[in-house]
């Protein structure tokens, strides 16, 4: 979870793009990094995941809304979409965090209707909310914890790590710690009894660039990233244009509508599940060796599919 000032940072960047969007502006994300002092990277995650419940799109390296969408400017067009935007937020993580928050901003809102629908599909983590308040002040406060940890191979064991981050990939929360200087990830409903201690620890700032770069929770620390080359179709093309991967780069970009784009990660899993999803309007160009994976996972799934379909 972000600090407070993390939060001002965000909310304050993404109203003013908003804003600007709003009025019919054509954002660069070159631009838009050095008006805010920030990176490019950042900027791109701006649009590619705060903004995506916006009718947003990009076209030549611009960033719009679509023609004939306007955000209705009432008191504070500023305050209106903060509120609508946490409101949206609060209402994908569900259960009793959701009912508190609608609560809360209903009486600063002081209206029904909210003009935003975001399907954020974020599960319910109510029921951790002790211990994610003690992890978090061990965040702050850089000291480690104990807890008990379900992996659900090994069943439950007692652990000591140094809590970085709590972080949501895909709509699951995880703990990202290190243990005996390797950095692990903890899938956050698997932890329990947690106990914070007075013993301290030095965080270093890497971690910050491993999630701005990281695609899912796969990604590795202390792990040269390389390339994987990618060919989309146009059906595909179109859902990475307008929401690129993290470290996504377009490398050709046909009159047909297809193209080929490079992506850096550091292990295996943070493409595979996403070009399998998209079977069979994206394969991998280079390397030839995760392309083998797909498909020998296509010729062992079609071996085992059942001779009969079900009910004859």
């Amino acid at each position: 979870m972000a600090y407070k000032h993390d939060y001002d940072k965000i909310l304050t960047r993404l109203t003013h793009i908003l804003s600007k969007l709003n009025d019919g502006e054509a954002l660069s994300v070159k631009e838009l990094a050095l008006e805010f002092n920030t990176s490019e990277r950042t900027i791109q995650r701006d649009f590619n995941e705060r903004l995506t419940s916006f009718p947003i799109y990009q076209e030549k390296k611009k960033w719009k809304m679509q023609d004939g969408f306007r955000v209705e400017k009432t008191k504070s067009l500023e305050d209106e979409l903060v509120l609508d935007i946490i409101e949206k937020i609060t209402e994908g993580i569900g259960g009793a965090f959701a009912s508190k928050s609608h609560k809360l901003l209903s009486k600063i809102k002081n209206q029904d209707y909210n003009p935003i629908y975001a399907k954020l599909n974020i599960e319910d983590i109510t029921d951790k909310f002790i211990e994610i308040q003690i992890i978090e002040d061990a965040i702050k406060r850089k000291k480690e914890i104990r807890c008990f940890y379900n992996d659900e191979v090994h069943n439950v064991y007692k652990t000591t790590v140094q809590p970085l981050k709590i972080v949501n990939f895909e709509g699951f929360w995880y703990l990202i710690a290190l243990r005996d200087a390797t950095l692990k990830k903890y899938y956050l409903k698997n932890i329990s009894n947690v106990v914070a201690t007075e013993i301290s620890f030095i965080a270093g700032a890497e971690v910050e660039d491993l999630l701005e770069n990281s695609v899912s929770v796969w990604f590795q620390k202390d792990v040269e990233p390389f390339e994987v080359k990618i060919y989309a179709n146009e059906i595909a093309t179109k859902y990475f244009k307008r929401r690129p991967l993290p470290t996504q780069t377009i490398e050709t970009l046909s009159q047909n509508g297809t193209m080929e784009f490079i992506v850096k990660i550091t292990h295996e899993m943070e493409i595979l599940p996403i070009v399998k999803y998209w079977l069979p309007h994206m394969r991998v160009i280079e390397p030839q060796w995760i392309q083998d994976i797909i498909n020998n996972d296509l010729k062992n799934y079609l071996k085992n599919e059942p001779r009969h379909k079900v009910g004859e």
